[in-house]
């Protein structure tokens, strides 16, 4: 029962990364699939790269090494 107030006290805070972390997931996967050339690697390892490493690194990572300028 302790368990749950705790979860509950820091539902709050934890909402607002989740949402933020699933919406730069999405964006790095639209990103993704609709562009044709990277600095760094091809698209199927992107993809798997910022699937894997979905908490923030995945993605970062994406768009710090693999984004080619448009």
């Amino acid at each position: 029962m302790q368990d749950l107030e705790i979860i509950a006290e820091y539902l709050p805070l934890i909402i607002p990364f989740m949402l933020m972390e699933m919406a730069l997931l999405a964006y790095t996967i639209w990103h993704i699939v609709t562009h044709r050339n990277y600095k760094r690697g091809n698209r199927v390892m992107w993809m798997i790269i910022a699937i894997a490493g979905m908490q923030f690194i995945g993605p970062i990572l994406y768009f710090v090494l693999g984004k080619e300028e448009d």
